[in-house]
């Protein structure tokens, strides 16, 4: 399933903390942000249940768009 989130990712350095913690939440997952967009769109490809994963992670903000 792919989501699709907003997110408060809006610098290499908040990218480079994100990156680490999507490899470790989501090891089997493929994941990518798409940071010249207007809202940060994080999209992650994964058959987990994402948004319990990373809504509350405490290194960046994100709200599952729909």
């Amino acid at each position: 399933m792919i989501y699709v989130f907003k997110t408060s990712v809006d610098s290499q350095a908040k990218f480079e903390s994100a990156s680490v913690l999507l490899d470790q939440l989501l090891p089997e997952s493929q994941w990518n942000f798409d940071l010249e967009d207007c809202d940060n769109i994080l999209r992650i490809d994964s058959e987990l249940d994402i948004p319990n994963l990373i809504l509350n992670n405490g290194i960046f903000d994100c709200i599952e768009l729909e």
